[in-house]
């Protein structure tokens, strides 16, 4: 007596099998495994962090002068700074304002870098050169220079500080989902889709960008620390996020001509970023494993 396992059923042993097999592969680098935990914790204080910090008022605004440049003790966990606010404070609420920036900088980077190279390289032709000149255009110029000089047409402020970073990032995922396309658009279930009459914008985004989400997510994971290191920048030379609001490149901004004698303002700040940038980089290497073994050493 032959027992029949039913399609669904079957489907359900594969995705157990290749959930799996990720585990697997992701347990294999234990640096990803610490930048994963990195990158939890990072996430966890910018989401609930803000809602503990001991001195709330000190993100918006509040001065402190009797308070000013206290060394890191008992009251103030990493010191204040030179109008008196609390430096843990906003480092900790900073960090959600950091990675609010990165996150919708690539989700906007990604909804049009992805969609144009996904074009360029399934179309072609003249197509294909149009698009690729424009994206070249912009990636001769270094991303911070580029993105500074946005950022100052622009005008100061958050908001366009995010819009400058987008409007530099987006070739990189062009460039990347091109690349994935060409090696995609010859294959058989390709041809299937052609033979059946399906159209060239079904065909790219119902069956051609499916298969490019993997590449795209490893750059998105790597790319979040860089965009943070951008936004840091443009904080840093004034024409990103603007004071009161915390910010860490704004923080160690504020701080650098004070290291000797208030080291705090600005080494607590740059150490949350170096953390956070590091953090991103370890989770990256261990997709970039997990999607593609070929790239381990």
């Amino acid at each position: 007596m032959s027992i029949e396992i039913a399609p669904a059923q079957t489907a359900t042993v594969q995705q157990e099998h290749n959930l799996g097999r990720i585990v697997y592969r992701f347990r294999q680098t234990p640096l990803s495994l610490v930048g994963l935990a990195m990158v939890v914790f990072i996430v966890l204080v910018g989401i609930f962090g803000p809602f503990f910090v001991p001195f709330p008022e000190d993100t918006t605004g509040n001065t402190r002068m009797e308070a000013r440049l206290s060394e890191p003790d008992d009251t103030y966990f990493w010191g204040t700074d030179e109008v008196g606010r609390d430096v843990f404070s906003r480092t900790v609420v900073a960090t959600r304002t950091s990675l609010l920036i990165a996150v919708i900088v690539l989700v906007i980077a990604i909804a049009i870098g992805v969609p144009l190279g996904a074009i360029s390289g399934f179309m072609g032709g003249y197509v294909d050169e149009a698009i690729m000149r424009i994206t070249d255009i912009f990636l001769t110029v270094p991303a911070l220079v580029l993105a500074m000089a946005m950022a100052t047409a622009l005008g100061s402020g958050m908001v366009n500080a995010m819009i400058a970073i987008s409007l530099v990032w987006w070739p990189g995922f062009a460039r990347l989902t091109r690349g994935q396309v060409l090696a995609l658009r010859e294959q058989d279930f390709i041809e299937s889709a052609r033979a059946v009459g399906a159209s060239s914008p079904r065909i790219i985004f119902r069956h051609v960008l499916p298969n490019v989400l993997s590449p795209v997510l490893i750059k998105a994971s790597t790319d979040m620390g860089f965009a943070i290191l951008v936004a840091a920048g443009l904080g840093f030379i004034g024409v990103g996020v603007q004071p009161p609001r915390p910010e860490w490149g704004v923080m160690i901004s504020e701080g650098r001509n004070m290291l000797r004698e208030a080291w705090w303002i600005s080494v607590f700040p740059g150490a949350a970023m170096f953390i956070t940038v590091l953090g991103f980089n370890l989770l990256g290497d261990g997709l970039r494993d997990i999607f593609d073994p070929r790239m381990r050493q």
